[in-house]
């Protein structure tokens, strides 16, 4: 090599020289960062709480029922300390709560409910009975009334019927309700199940027209008005297009009124 090129290789450039060094650092940092590892640190497990563990929940909240059912069954907290009558208006308060005999002090949850309607259902004018504890000291009692339909004459007076045919008591019949007519009055009587359908239907200006409802058969029903009038039903078939036709029939003159076959009514 000759003196003139050494001389050059000496005086080598300052950018190169700098160019060179960064190469060099950029080499030792990539090879520093290749040696650590890519993959992400595992996350630590979390602990669960033990108001999540089945194992302690579970026979904690068994305990927990248990207590709190013998405390209903056995503590006087929860005992009867009142008794609220509901739906009797005609039947005394004291003869539901003597059939209801339910003590003052005993626990509520002890209290047999079905047993205690069932004895408030057999007063004849109670048609049915509900029992109920009212937390934290009350039994409710809520009886529905038999209201009179019909009533039927004998020789000892007159026996009032509700709805279902049902002889509850002997009275003077209210105002409005008519008389029944049948061979064997009663509630297991086709005959007179066949009246109380037909009135069930009557429109409200009708049924306060009518003073006795006659049923030979079930298709043999017929209405008498206060005024005299007679009204021919027939069977129970089609009555709701027998009572939306009678109403208009009764503003012609006459004395019978035929709706048996309500498409062709006659009226002598």
């Amino acid at each position: 090599m000759t003196p003139d090129a050494r001389s050059r290789r000496g005086r080598r450039d300052p950018q190169a020289r700098r160019a060179t060094g960064t190469r060099r650092r950029s080499t030792r940092t990539e090879s520093r960062y290749s040696t650590r590892s890519t993959e992400p640190a595992p996350e630590p497990t979390p602990t669960r709480k033990w108001f999540k563990r089945p194992l302690i929940v579970a026979p904690l909240a068994i305990v927990l029922v248990v207590g709190i059912a013998l405390t209903a069954w056995l503590s006087p907290v929860l005992s009867v300390r009142g008794t609220e009558v509901l739906g009797a208006t005609t039947v005394s308060e004291e003869q539901i709560l003597s059939l209801l005999a339910v003590p003052t002090g005993q626990p509520l949850m002890r209290v047999d409910t079905g047993a205690a309607a069932a004895r408030v259902a057999t007063i004849p004018k109670v048609a049915s009975a509900r029992v109920q504890r009212m937390y934290p000291s009350t039994i409710r009692v809520t009886v529905t009334e038999r209201v009179p339909v019909v009533f039927v004459d004998s020789p000892e007076g007159a026996h009032l019927l509700d709805e279902k045919g049902v002889d509850f008591e002997m009275g003077a019949p209210p105002p409005g309700v008519p008389r029944l007519v049948t061979p064997t009055p009663g509630w297991n009587d086709e005959p007179t199940l066949a009246a109380l359908e037909v009135l069930s239907v009557l429109p409200p200006d009708l049924r306060f027209q009518v003073g006795e409802v006659a049923a030979r058969s079930i298709s043999s029903v017929t209405l008498t008005l206060l005024d005299g009038r007679v009204v021919n039903w027939g069977g129970v078939e089609h009555s709701d297009r027998k009572a939306a036709v009678t109403l208009p029939l009764l503003t012609q003159p006459g004395q019978t009124y035929d709706v048996s076959s309500p498409d062709l009514p006659t009226v002598r």
